[in-house]
């Protein structure tokens, strides 16, 4: 059977993506694009490929974002035209501004079918508006061929493309795939070896001297390389639980409160930022000083800047020089007395072994209630953070709970990854999913544990839903389930609306059956209260996914 087109020219782009170094694909059936998708199925097939099937495209979008958060490599999309197309533009949005790269493959319609009324026919070329890194309408098969389209999108998706503005800063790249009929026919065949992962576009850095008191912010998405910064330049350490670089000898406990202390947060004269800073409005209000040397590397689409002079760098280097040990000093002495303990008690071994029955009594009592200890905001967080060891992965959802977070949470080096881009409480679990995924692949160990609230859990049901072809990822997704948007009750709007108001429009409370939606999606549920249960439920062996739920008092 002879192929056509459409077939040939999704066997090519394929082919090339792999060459290139992708290597996971994520797709959503449709019929415009069933060239593109046999291909990846065929590329599969062969081993050189990894391709995840979601029925629903903004899944799958927060899924390849997932994906690529972890890897750092572009995750491909594939979707059939018309709303398809839309429904990836929430995650494009988040991978544009938390500097993600993606592929965008959205199959289309010809140009003689489009603003005419065809069926499945919308404006698909420039959909994505700004929120991607570069678009190209490519031509339809047998007008003109797809040669070098997989290429230039990657090296533009890493940041390589110093044509578009943004030299050494990732992100998302759309594709947009016409066709004409017959939108498939036979086997494409894929003859390809998968090439070297690609590399991060690089920019000159910027080298800090040693001088002004210095102190280094850790947005999410930050990584190690915050920590290193700050053990060079014997710097404090302002690492936010999303970031992925709270730990190390210079990490600062307490910061909100020392920042708003005039002693030392006034006195700050330099601030080196990395990553995308977002859960504490006293972190805003010091890059937002004039008085202050904000240096930030570059890490989304935008550039931070928000005191108008802030400077933009693309990565930033040490030189050697004598360390201000007194600055230094001061901040870690009173980071200490802000350190938070959240661990139990040891038990009363001579009190349990009391010939006087009032003295083992009262060990017995106070044994007791630790066990029947019932779980709080503070006590789930740290029981989720206890539990995460460097093999795993922890995802923090945009919830109350990730605030509380921040606030009593320690110093540990766990990966931790969050959709702090935006903010927003969108794609969650499909996120997760797709970092799971990733982390595990080739038989890696570790468990991946997403902590959210239940209205960012119900937003982003539909991700609990995975083909029964496709091995479960070992996935813990941990819901503190207060029955709606407690995170409103903290906010300007609940000192001046009406309660039922607020309730009504804001607090949106539900009586979902979480346990039911995890039986009709074939996870195992478990329902906590203490935490003795939730620390013996987290550390259980598990091969699977288990959604566990966790009431909390509003």
């Amino acid at each position: 059977m002879t192929s056509s087109p459409a077939t040939d020219a999704a066997a090519s782009l394929i082919s090339d993506l792999i060459a290139h170094g992708v290597r996971d694909l994520v797709l959503s059936p449709g019929s415009r694009s069933q060239a593109l998708a046999l291909a990846a199925v065929a590329a599969a097939g062969r081993g050189v490929l990894r391709v995840h099937v979601r029925i629903d495209e903004r899944v799958a979008g927060f899924t390849a974002l997932g994906l690529s958060r972890e890897t750092r490599v572009p995750t491909a999309v594939v979707c059939t035209s018309g709303t398809a197309v839309a429904n990836l533009l929430p995650a494009v949005m988040e991978a544009f501004h938390s500097g993600v790269p993606m592929l965008l493959l959205t199959a289309d319609r010809p140009p003689e079918l489009r603003g005419v009324g065809a069926n499945q026919a919308t404006i698909q070329p420039g959909i994505f508006g700004p929120f991607v890194r570069a678009q190209l309408d490519a031509p339809v098969p047998g007008d003109g061929d797809w040669t070098g389209l997989a290429s230039a999108a990657v090296a533009t998706a890493m940041g390589g493309d110093a044509a578009h503005g943004l030299p050494g800063v990732a992100g998302p790249v759309h594709l947009n795939l016409p066709s004409r009929e017959p939108l498939s026919s036979g086997s494409p065949v894929i003859d390809v070896d998968p090439g070297e992962a690609p590399r991060h576009g690089e920019g000159t850095p910027v080298v800090l001297e040693s001088g002004p008191r210095t102190v280094v912010i850790a947005g999410a998405d930050a990584g190690p390389r915050a920590e290193e910064i700050a053990h060079e330049g014997s710097w404090p350490l302002i690492a936010e639980i999303v970031s992925g670089a709270r730990f190390g000898r210079r990490l600062v406990h307490g910061y909100r409160a020392l920042l708003g202390e005039t002693e030392l947060g006034g006195r700050i004269e330099r601030a080196v930022v990395l990553g995308h800073p977002t859960l504490s409005r006293e972190v805003s209000r010091l890059l937002s000083r004039t008085d202050v040397d904000v240096v930030a590397v570059r890490h989304g689409g935008e550039d931070l800047n928000l005191n108008g002079r802030t400077r933009p760098a693309a990565s930033v280097v040490v030189a050697p020089g004598e360390p201000d040990r007194d600055w230094l000093g001061a901040w870690l002495t009173a980071s200490a007395s802000l350190a938070i303990d959240l661990s139990e008690r040891a038990p009363d071994a001579d009190g349990l072994a009391s010939t006087d029955v009032a003295a083992r009594r009262d060990a017995v009592r106070a044994e007791l209630a630790a066990v029947r200890r019932p779980l709080d905001r503070q006590l789930l967080a740290d029981a989720v953070w206890r539990a995460t060891w460097p093999h795993d992965r922890l995802v923090f959802g945009s919830s109350r709970l990730v605030r509380v977070a921040d606030a009593v949470l320690g110093g540990k080096k766990v990966p931790v990854h969050a959709n702090r881009g935006l903010a927003g409480i969108d794609g969650t679990i499909a996120t997760a999913t797709g970092i799971a995924v990733a982390s595990q692949a080739d038989g890696a160990h570790g468990v991946t544990r997403v902590l959210l609230g239940d209205l960012a859990f119900l937003h982003d049901v539909g991700a609990l839903l995975l083909p029964p072809d496709e091995t479960a990822p070992r996935l813990q997704v941990i819901v503190g389930n207060d029955g709606g948007g407690t995170i409103f009750d903290g906010l300007e709007v609940a000192a001046s609306a009406p309660a039922a108001d607020l309730d009504r429009a804001f607090y949106t409370p539900h009586a979902v059956q979480l346990e039911q939606l995890a039986l009709a999606y074939g996870w195992e549920h478990h329902r906590v209260t203490t935490r003795s249960a939730l620390d013996q439920v987290l550390t259980a062996p598990s091969g699977g996914r288990q959604l566990i739920e966790v009431p909390l008092p509003r």
